[in-house]
């Protein structure tokens, strides 16, 4: 038994559709060049819907307003090195602008790319996580939870706590 403490990865993610089609991004990655709705790791004094607004705007040049919660997903896969590695994923939903002209997207993005559920669907295997579709689907199916399901207690958001 090893006294290592379990403690999973926060993840934030933008699941953004428009007119049937939802925007993703192409990102290079240790696997080889995988897609993904805009996601990353959660920042300390950010709240999971500021991570998600930062993320989408990183990942994408355009301006994210999330109008729900999707979901709350956890996961398992290895990490870039090879370590077992658990991600704890708030997914939010909502609309985004037009991409800012001349922003340059996260280093490691690719392009960004607007996509019919069926084309997402069947391009499971350059998923970058199984939350992907996972998410599409939940969307797809009406899921959504108000936006003050999750709450960030003040004292999270003291950056005297993360120096």
């Amino acid at each position: 038994m090893t006294n290592r403490r379990w403690k999973p990865s926060v993840t934030v993610a933008a699941v953004i559709e428009s007119a049937g089609r939802y925007l993703l991004v192409e990102e290079e990655t240790a696997a080889g060049l995988r897609l993904n709705t805009p996601a990353g790791h959660l920042e300390p004094g950010e709240s999971p819907q500021q991570g998600a607004v930062r993320e989408a705007l990183e990942e994408t040049g355009r301006v994210f307003t999330p109008s729900h919660l999707l979901g709350i997903y956890l996961a398992a896969s290895n990490d870039a090195q090879g370590a077992p590695t658990t991600w704890l994923r708030f997914a939010f939903c909502g609309t985004a602008g037009e991409a800012e002209p001349g922003r340059a997207l996260d280093h490691g993005i690719v392009r960004t790319l607007w996509m019919t559920p069926a084309a997402i669907e069947a391009s499971q295997e350059r998923h970058r996580s199984p939350l992907v579709w996972r998410c599409v689907q939940d969307h797809l199916r009406g899921q959504r939870f108000d936006l003050d399901a999750v709450v960030m207690d003040p004292s999270a958001a003291d950056p005297a706590r993360w120096r």
